[in-house]
């Protein structure tokens, strides 16, 4: 992956470098791109781009401040799950949790997510869907089935990106896996519960046609994968519609991370046959842009 000189020479700054270049910056009405137009082609090509040390080092212990908050007064939504009843080690997620655990907060409105999102989905607006949280424990082997996300979200439109951002070192052994493309595929893929890994019930008919998974593990040559391994810092950006997945935590240490959802101007809430995930629209109703409830999807970011 090329970076150009700019990205270069701002991620290898030190903090208070960066604070007074961004000062300089937005004096000038501008300031340093995080995304260079190489990583914008590889995202709308791929479907999923590494960013390398986009993130302040602040934020991985303010987001681990925020996962204990989270482990020890979980949602309605959050689930601790094991591959088997003797796994070594639990896999936890839990989602819609930024407005009562100050930690996720502060991350949404306040890092650099929300430019990232804006320098890549080519949108005049950048609103904020939600975030989700995942982490699996040392040990823990509950693998995360392949999967496309826009599956599971009453959300419809093609500007739109998940920031996945670790705060451990995640090595290639254990970091997500992407089938490269797979956003353009042109298909929809039923959703996978991902404790069993069974498709989600269908409870209603759709217009759209659903299509159970391919088997991606018995047939990796048929497919060309990505993946990435991440530093503190780094992040995996990724389209709603590209197929990932990641394999158990074979580590001494854990794998925790937060991942952020991002909706441009041609997202809209859809409809979906099965309880999507997350199931809450806050009062909107198909067809209405995200911009309709600023409480809970604000915009954070304009051209």
């Amino acid at each position: 992956m090329k970076y150009t000189t700019n990205n270069i020479i701002y991620n290898n700054l030190q903090t208070e470098s960066k604070d007074k270049l961004i000062y300089t910056f937005a004096k000038h009405n501008a300031m340093p791109p995080l995304v260079s137009q190489e990583q914008r082609e590889h995202f709308d090509k791929d479907g999923v781009v590494f960013l390398k040390g986009v993130f302040d080092i602040k934020w991985m212990d303010i987001i681990a401040r925020g996962i204990d908050k989270n482990k020890a007064d979980m949602s309605q939504y959050g689930e601790s799950i094991q591959a088997h009843p003797g796994d070594p080690g639990r896999y936890f997620n839990d989602y819609l949790n930024w407005k009562r655990i100050p930690e996720y907060n502060d991350y949404v409105l306040n890092s650099v997510a929300k430019d990232i999102a804006g320098e890549l989905l080519n949108s005049n607006y950048v609103s904020y869907y939600y975030e989700h949280v995942l982490t699996k424990d040392a040990g823990a082997q509950k693998v995360t089935p392949w999967h496309m996300d826009q599956s599971y979200f009453p959300i419809d439109g093609d500007k739109c990106c998940s920031i996945w951002m670790p705060i451990d070192p995640v090595p290639e052994a254990t970091t997500l896996r992407f089938v490269k493309g797979s956003h353009k595929f042109g298909k929809w893929f039923n959703p996978r519960k991902f404790e069993t890994a069974e498709n989600y019930v269908r409870v209603k008919d759709d217009e759209k046609e659903w299509e159970d998974l391919p088997d991606i593990d018995a047939n990796l040559d048929g497919y060309e994968v990505l993946k990435w391994a991440c530093e503190p810092g780094d992040c995996i950006v990724f389209h709603f519609k590209a197929l990932h997945g990641a394999p158990g935590n074979t580590l001494a240490t854990p794998r925790r991370v937060i991942s952020t959802r991002w909706c441009g101007d041609d997202c809209y809430i859809a409809d979906r046959p099965w309880v999507p995930s997350p199931p809450e629209t806050f009062g909107l109703k198909n067809g209405d842009p995200l911009t309709k409830n600023e409480e809970w999807f604000p915009t954070l970011w304009r051209k």
